[in-house]
């Protein structure tokens, strides 16, 4: 049987060195993400670094070099369809970016195993595990600073509450008002609608703001008898 007639046992042994210094770093990755209660947790990132080894493993036996760069230039396409999975978004949030990105080094970690890179395999697992764990502390430090209006690239909206038979004046005066301030409108969306009251959103074209100026464009808006109240809201772009 050609399965046989092809045994070599010191290929073998590579084969085995070879995954199980993949599973091992897997595991060590995955551990991390489990504790995290991510969505890629340890049994993900292991067959994800598996699998990448076993495939650089065989274009290495059929091809030498050659034939690992070709499937890991596969791999690498091939990983983002799986990152994808994990990719979710709710309402202006993503979620699943981190995973996916920690997926595709687990890929990578795997396709370093493969092609028989062992050292580098863990050189770059310790920086996977560093910038998932060394700069938490930094992103939450800048994730619990206040936003600067003035500084931040965001997405701006100027909100209006009017009666509905007011709501064609109430479009147009968002748009006079915001033009008149040099704030460019992408555009206006209706948040909600019902018998008594109808609250429009003026979505900005992402830029930077000053407070000031959009506070002038609401006590602006809020003057007028058609506007029962008015207020921006700002959030910052994906």
């Amino acid at each position: 049987m050609r399965a046989f007639s092809s045994f070599d046992l010191a290929s073998l042994g590579d084969s085995f060195v070879v995954l199980a210094v993949a599973f091992v770093l897997g595991t060590v990755i995955g551990l991390e993400r489990q504790y995290r209660q991510r969505t890629a947790g340890l049994r993900t990132n292991v067959l994800v670094a598996l699998g990448a080894a076993a495939f650089a493993d065989i274009g290495m036996h059929l091809m030498g070099g050659e034939g690992a760069t070709r499937i890991i230039s596969y791999i690498v396409s091939g990983i983002g369809f799986l990152g994808a999975g994990v990719i979710m978004k709710e309402g202006t949030h993503v979620r699943g970016l981190n995973t996916a990105a920690t997926l595709w080094c687990s890929a990578a970690v795997g396709a370093f195993c493969g092609a028989g890179y062992a050292a580098e395999a863990i050189l770059l697992t310790g920086f996977v595990l560093a910038g998932n764990t060394l700069l938490r502390p930094l992103v939450n430090h800048i994730n619990r600073k206040p936003m600067d209006e003035r500084v931040t690239e965001a997405s701006y909206r100027v909100h209006v509450v009017c009666d509905p038979s007011a709501v064609a004046d109430v479009r147009e005066l968002l748009f006079r008002e915001l033009e008149g301030a040099n704030y460019p409108i992408r555009e206006i969306e209706i948040l909600s609608e019902g018998e008594d009251e109808v609250e429009l959103a003026a979505v900005l074209v992402p830029n930077t703001a000053e407070p000031d100026e959009l506070d002038a464009v609401v006590a602006a808006l809020g003057q007028r008898e058609d506007v029962a109240s008015a207020a921006w809201t700002v959030s910052t772009t994906n």
